[in-house]
C-alpha cells in the first residue's frame, strides 16, 4: 500500500489557511482519482481512522492500494496518525509521502525530497519523533516567507492572499501530477520531473 499524508489542522477556522495546503493537495488528488467530485467532500466521504480521516482504494495501473490520510490531531501531533497507519498496514518508509507547506519556498513552488531535516516544520518534527527517522519522502509546497514583523506561527494560520491563491491553484494541480508520478514510478522520477520543472520555470 502507498500512503499519502496531507498535513494541516482540523476545523472550519483553518480551511484555506497556508498551514493547510497539505489537506488541499490531498483533496486535489482525490478529485483527480475520481474519489470525490469537489472540495469538502473528502471530510464527508472519508472514515475516521488512525487519529485522522482516511480514504483508500485501488488506482488504475498502480497494482496496489492507495490510502489518503488527513491527521485530525492538529499539526504538532501529526506523527501519531502517520505511525498508526504505517504500523497497521506495514507500510515501508519509501511508500509514504507527506505533503506540507514550506515558508522557505516561493508561493506555489514544489520541492520533493526522499528524506531530510524538518526545516523547523512542527508536523515533520512530530512525524520524525514518531517514526524515529527523517528518511521518508515529502512534497513541500511553497507558501512564501512571512512579511517582516509577522510571526511565522501567525502567518501560517492566515488565509492565502488573493495573489498567492493565483499561484497555489496551479501548484495543487502539479502536486497531484507529482504524487501520481511518485506512485507509478519513484521519488527520483518525481524529483526529476517536478523539481527540475519548477527550477526551469523560475529561470524563465
Amino acid at each position: 500500500m502507498k500512503l499519502i499524508v496531507g498535513l494541516g489542522n482540523p476545523g472550519k477556522q483553518y480551511v484555506g489557511t497556508r498551514h493547510n495546503i497539505g489537506f488541499e493537495a490531498v483533496d486535489m488528488l482525490a478529485r483527480r482519482l475520481g474519489w470525490i467530485s469537489k472540495p469538502g467532500e473528502f471530510e464527508k466521504s472519508a472514515r475516521a481512522n488512525f487519529d485522522g480521516l482516511a480514504m483508500d482504494g485501488s488506482v488504475l495501473g498502480l497494482g496496489e492500494k492507495l490510502m489518503l490520510l488527513k491527521p485530525m490531531t492538529y499539526m504538532n501531533l501529526s506523527g501519531k496518525a502517520v505511525q498508526g497507519a504505517m504500523a497497521f498496514y506495514r507500510v515501508p518508509l519509501n511508500d509514504v509521502m507527506v505533503v506540507l507547506d514550506d515558508r522557505a519556498l516561493p508561493c506555489g513552488k514544489l520541492r520533493i525530497r526522499p528524506g531530510g531535516s524538518s526545516g523547523g516544520h512542527n508536523g515533520l518534527k512530530d512525524i520524525e519523533r514518531a517514526l524515529g527517522t527523517d528518511q521518508y519522502p515529502r512534497l513541500r509546497i511553497g507558501i512564501d516567507a512571512p512579511p517582516q514583523f509577522v510571526p511565522g506561527k501567525d502567518y501560517v494560520l492566515q488565509p492565502f492572499s488573493a495573489e498567492q491563491r493565483k499561484a497555489i491553484e496551479p501548484a495543487l494541480e502539479k502536486s497531484a501530477q507529482a504524487l501520481m508520478t511518485w506512485m507509478e514510478k519513484s521519488v527520483v522520477a518525481a524529483m526529476n520531473a517536478f523539481n527540475a520543472r519548477e527550477d526551469k520555470e523560475k529561470k524563465e
